[in-house]
């Protein structure tokens, strides 16, 4: 039997009680500071993701500089 097993009847008793401990009016923010921080768990990990980094080193540029000799009057 798996852990994440719920059914419709605890799903429903899990939100009767999260109504009786919070109240109806407390549940909206509780929700969307929810998925705000789930937005953002996600984000920060796809950018963890995008920052790995790559199996070929980057080439440095070279910088030529060109300099003047104006000591030769």
């Amino acid at each position: 039997m798996s852990p994440f097993n719920v059914g419709i009847p605890s799903l429903i008793l899990i939100l009767l009680l999260a109504i009786l401990i919070f109240g109806p009016k407390k549940l909206p923010e509780i929700g969307g500071a929810f998925g705000k921080t789930i937005t953002e768990f996600k984000r920060s990990t796809s950018q963890l993701m995008d920052d790995e980094p790559s199996s070929t080193p980057a080439q440095p540029t070279k910088i030529e500089s060109n300099p003047t000799d104006d000591s030769k009057a």
